[in-house]
């Protein structure tokens, strides 16, 4: 089924107890306002850091890490094309699938989020 993916976020875990000074060193190393979005409170994004993407702190429980997501209009289509390409789901939390990609990092295939236009204009149609 054809479907749209791009690559939308990069994500800055960092351990929960850790957060706030983690917060406070990107945004004033970036030179960049913060924002937590409305009923997510383990995010907070670094406002415009990087032109067309979000990056994000996300407070985890767990150890620092790094790991990017797929943003798409089709989860399951989109898990199957990376899982054909060599990824490995790991997990699933509520809409987002949680892979292992070669390499051993880790991505995660989450629903849209972008308005339409930057959807558009910065994703890709796959057949």
């Amino acid at each position: 089924m054809a479907h749209r993916s791009r690559l939308s976020t990069i994500l800055i875990d960092v351990p929960a107890g850790r957060t706030a000074s983690a917060v406070a060193f990107w945004s004033q190393a970036l030179g960049v306002d913060t924002r937590q979005p409305p009923g997510e409170p383990q995010f907070t994004g670094l406002i415009d850091a990087l032109p067309g993407l979000t990056l994000a702190i996300q407070a985890i429980d767990g150890d620092a890490r790094y790991h990017v997501d797929f943003e798409t209009d089709d989860v399951e289509a989109e898990t199957a094309r990376l899982v054909a390409l060599g990824a490995e789901q790991i997990d699933q939390w509520l809409e987002c699938r949680i892979l292992r990609i070669p390499g051993g990092q880790l991505a995660c295939v989450i629903p849209r989020h972008s308005d339409d236009e930057t959807f558009a204009r910065l994703s890709t149609l796959w057949q």
